[in-house]
């Protein structure tokens, strides 16, 4: 490996000629404290900036190894340190001149989660830190004194601010330990004592703004209702009391603006661990659970939605059903049905959100237009079945049928921002009312067997047409290997792959753009290497899930780990899956 003197020494050689001579850089470098690997460099100041990373190996860092044995504490530990390069990079950010991008020092930008990202990786032997950088230039010609400033002033005062257990604040290292340990404690006694969700006392709920994760100041604190005010014992907070929602099936009722939605929404991203700080550390819901909505105009391929849409007037087929621009009642239906398949043992639902007649039809409606002229079975009267057949429990914010009243096992009213236990009172007064139709017949799981056609796409090098399980890893021009298909993602939006979008807007419980990313990633090495035609979605689904659970990123990536991949759900993988119009 060689030293940072011979890294200096290059850098001066460069300096002052074009551009693309800065590529000479790439490789490993030993600094004193660390090993700092330059993994590409951007082509010219004005494109995406130059991949770095550095390695300081744990008798370095000297981070208690209790912090990353559990992997609960390992991603806590890894969202600190890149919070704290985050803060360091801030002082010296474009410092450097030059122009384009030349002075730029960044890393992933973490929000009220806490997620696994690539941008911090803790092995058995290193601390490993991604991030990005802009190499300085002047026109396009090489500023090396400028890159120097970075790479040997700059950087390591960064480094030995963040990655040097020592240096840091070891009380706040500590507690984000601790919170998370205490974080996945209470989803094992989920578990255990059956409850679907999980909300502490004195959590605030309400965000800033639409567009801000961040707590709601001066907003009601949460405060469950005494009869399901349940208490338990975490290991570091100890005792913690707060609202326990069993499993079945809950409905959240009130007038509007009174805090449902609110409610539903935490719950939703309850799914996540939060730093401290952000209101909801103590709000935990089954990490299974899959936010449903209608969604027109989506790409459905091969889903089974006969358990509630049947006998449609063009004949097609309802067992195996696709379409390229669906209507609400049946994506929500495939959403169902897409979430039953992978895995999930909680729909949320917030009926502002949901196709009317996919989720209820009243009585009178019924009289006008009769059963055997209206193909859509409502989700009411599949959702006991759901529960009792199928083991998925439901929480359902609803205001215009009361017919939910008769399936709940557990009604919630939100009263000015506080949750009213009014279970026994609505259980009373629908003795006085003639009860709807809430259980229809012909419950029957499906078999998840379906298989997607394999995918024909891309391009081989030089040119000529590749399929996707021929390519591994990255290409050389005539060498015989095949190109990784294109990858660009747009924010909380869509990604696309080879030109071919997959539209996630609606996916509402991805929170960080480079999910949306990791999806994208994850996407190409299924399509790739995976999905051949032969194996179901459910098989497919899997094998890429296991390769990451066993390797990390590494198999996802072309010659280097990229900064800016966060984690995402394999319940959101099968929503990319089936969203995905290339196949």
């Amino acid at each position: 490996m060689k030293t940072q003197i011979e890294l200096r020494t290059l850098l001066h050689s460069v300096d002052h000629k074009s551009y693309p001579a800065y590529k000479s850089l790439a490789g490993a470098w030993k600094f004193d404290r660390y090993v700092l690997v330059i993994d590409h460099v951007q082509g010219d100041p004005f494109a995406a900036p130059s991949s770095l990373h550095v390695e300081v190996a744990h008798g370095q860092a000297k981070f208690p190894e209790a912090f990353y044995e559990k992997d609960c504490a390992r991603i806590a530990l890894q969202d600190h340190l890149i919070r704290q390069m985050s803060r360091q990079f801030e002082q010296y950010n474009f410092k450097a001149k030059g122009s384009g991008k030349s002075g730029l020092l960044s890393i992933s930008r973490c929000g009220q989660a806490v997620l696994e990202r690539s941008a911090c990786q803790i092995t058995k032997n290193e601390v490993i830190v991604r991030f990005h950088v802009g190499f300085p230039a002047f026109g396009r010609t090489i500023n090396a004194g400028e890159l120097e400033k970075i790479l040997f002033d700059f950087l390591p005062h960064c480094v030995e601010n963040s990655l040097f257990y020592g240096r840091l604040d070891q009380k706040k290292v500590e507690s984000a330990i601790f919170l998370a340990e205490d974080q996945e404690a209470l989803r094992h006694i989920l578990k255990k004592e059956k409850l679907a969700a999980f909300v502490a006392n004195q959590s605030v709920l309400p965000r800033k703004s639409g567009v801000s994760d961040l707590p709601l100041a001066d907003s009601v604190p949460f405060m469950s209702p005494d009869s399901m005010e349940r208490t338990f014992r975490l290991p570091h907070r100890g005792e913690i009391s707060g609202m326990a929602v069993p499993e079945g099936i809950t409905l959240i009722v009130g007038g509007g603006y009174h805090g449902k939605s609110t409610l539903l929404e935490a719950i939703q991203m309850g799914i996540y661990n939060h730093i401290q700080g952000d209101g909801r550390e103590f709000v935990v819901t089954d990490d299974t659970a899959v936010k449903l909505r209608a969604e027109d105009g989506r790409s459905v391929r091969n889903v089974d939605i006969s358990l509630f849409i049947n006998d449609l007037p063009n004949k097609k087929d309802t067992t195996s059903f696709s379409t390229e621009d669906a209507s609400g009642s049946t994506s929500q239906a495939a959403a169902v049905m897409e979430g039953m398949e992978a895995g999930t043992r909680l729909f949320l639902i917030d009926e502002d959100t949901s196709a009317t007649n996919f989720m209820v039809r009243d009585e009178f409606m019924q009289q006008v237009i009769s059963r055997e002229k209206e193909p859509i079975t409502p989700f009411l009267e599949r959702a006991k079945d759901l529960y009792e057949q199928a083991g998925i429990s439901t929480i359902l914010v609803a205001g215009s049928s009361g017919a939910f009243f008769y399936i709940a096992d557990c009604i919630l009213m939100m009263d000015h921002y506080h949750p009213v236990d009014i279970t026994e009172h609505v259980k009373e007064l629908c003795k006085e009312h003639t009860a709807p139709r809430v259980q229809a017949p012909g419950f029957a799981l499906p078999d998840f067997q379906r298989v997607l056609p394999a995918f024909r796409g891309g391009r081989r090098a030089g040119g000529r047409e590749r399929y996707g399980r021929e390519q591994r890893g990255g290409s050389q021009e005539g060498n015989g290997r095949y190109e990784h298909m294109k990858v660009k993602s747009y924010g909380l939006e869509s990604f696309s792959l080879d030109k071919e979008e997959v539209n996630v807007r609606y996916l509402e419980q991805l929170l960080d753009p480079e999910q949306v990313t990791a999806l994208a990633y994850l996407m190409r090495f299924g399509l790739e290497q995976v999905m051949d035609g032969k194996r179901t979605v459910r098989k497919a689904a899997e094998a890429i899930w296991a390769q990451w659970e066993k390797e990390g990123w590494k198999p996802f990536c072309s010659s280097y780990i990229p900064c800016g991949l966060a984690k995402p759900r394999i319940q959101e993988l099968y929503a990319c899956i089936d969203r995905f119009r290339g196949v």
